[in-house]
C-alpha cells in the first residue's frame, strides 16, 4: 500500500489522518506497514476522497 507515500506528500501524521478520516489509528498503522488482512471499500473510498486520488494511487497489486 502506498499510504505512507501519500501522507508524506502532504506532510500529515497518522494521528491527523485518523482524525480527518475517522479511520482508527491502529487500522491506518496496519495499512502503512502492510500488515492488514484486508481493506474495506469504505476505507478506500474515504482515503481516495481525502487525498483526491484514484485507488491505484493508494493500493498496489503484488503477486505473492
Amino acid at each position: 500500500m502506498k499510504l505512507r507515500i501519500k501522507m508524506a506528500e502532504i506532510n500529515i501524521s497518522q494521528k491527523e489522518l485518523s482524525e480527518a478520516t475517522g479511520i482508527r489509528p491502529n487500522t491506518l498503522g496496519a495499512y502503512m506497514n502492510d500488515t492488514y488482512k484486508h481493506i474495506t471499500k469504505e476505507h478506500l473510498d474515504i482515503l481516495c476522497k481525502f487525498f483526491k486520488c484514484k485507488v491505484e494511487d493508494i493500493v498496489e497489486y503484488m503477486e505473492e
